[in-house]
């Protein structure tokens, strides 16, 4: 029980340690909600007593399934310490498909660091874990926007049901914390831009402060199972809800007149199917 109120602890320090940054002249805007499918397919390697190699290629489809949205391409390394602790590694090739242009575009890069710690009780596993990523942006882009690299901090926390002899169903709750926005000054009546003749930073009396803005910026639940055909082949089915919060900034490409600053929140929902052979 002590090993599980470190845990605990650990998820609540972890989900409530970060707040949103406070920002100026930010309107909210209401998306409405979408329905996608995530499928995927995964090979896992052991190279050694505890060190696994894993790939997975996934396709996502947004607009209610029915447009391509993304390839998903991701080669990873994990290392099981010992019963309670995983530590991982891994790099993901994002290829975003473009409606307009018929063709993927503007690639991204990412970097993940992973840390998982987990306990059994009885026919239960708890597990919380942590990931790091750095996503690198390609093509053009207004920087004054987004940064061009995007630093993020996911918390999940997981229980497992390990009773149901082939069957494993599963909840998790995660958040995802954003940790490089833009910090946006700016003067606003409530309704426009005011023009401030004191400042020299921009058209609308705008400037960005800092890039070093945190905040949550997703909730996620997931409900899910886990099928073993074997002990080489496994399917993954869950049914995922996202509540996604987006500080949106509008701006020109020189950086002299800010647009608008809005807070989007959308919600998102996704049907999620995955197959793995482990040898």
């Amino acid at each position: 029980m002590k090993k599980l109120s470190i845990i605990i602890a650990a998820a609540i320090i972890s989900f409530f340690n970060f707040h949103f940054s406070i920002c100026y002249a930010q309107t909210d805007v209401a998306v409405d909600p979408n329905f996608g499918t995530r499928f995927s397919l995964s090979v896992d390697k052991k190279l050694a007593k505890g060190l696994h190699l894993q790939l997975e290629e996934e396709l996502r489809m947004d607009d209610w399934g029915l447009s391509l949205d993304r390839l998903h391409t991701s080669l990873g390394l994990t290392y099981k310490v010992n019963q309670y602790l995983k530590l991982g590694i891994g790099y993901a090739m994002i290829n975003p498909y473009s409606t307009v242009n018929s063709a993927f575009r503007n690639s991204r890069h990412r970097l993940m660091l992973d840390a998982t710690g987990s306990i059994r009780l009885g026919d239960w596993r708890l597990s919380l874990k942590e990931r790091f990523q750095a996503t690198y942006r390609t093509g053009d882009m207004n920087e004054y926007q987004n940064p061009r690299t995007a630093l993020t901090l996911k918390s999940r926390l997981k229980a497992s049901y390990k009773g149901w002899h082939r069957f494993e169903p599963y909840a998790y709750i995660e958040l995802r914390n954003t940790l490089n926005a833009p910090v946006i000054k700016a003067n606003f009546d409530g309704t426009n831009y005011l023009t401030d003749a004191l400042t020299q930073r921009g058209e609308a009396g705008w400037f960005i402060e800092s890039w070093n803005g945190v905040y949550i910026n997703r909730f996620r639940g997931s409900l899910g199972v886990k099928y073993e055909f074997n002990r080489h082949s496994s399917l993954d089915v869950s049914l995922m809800a996202d509540r996604t919060i987006d500080k949106v900034v509008d701006a020109n490409a020189e950086g002299t007149k800010l647009k608008s600053y809005t807070r989007e929140t959308s919600f998102f929902y996704w049907f999620t199917a995955g197959y793995c052979y482990s040898f």
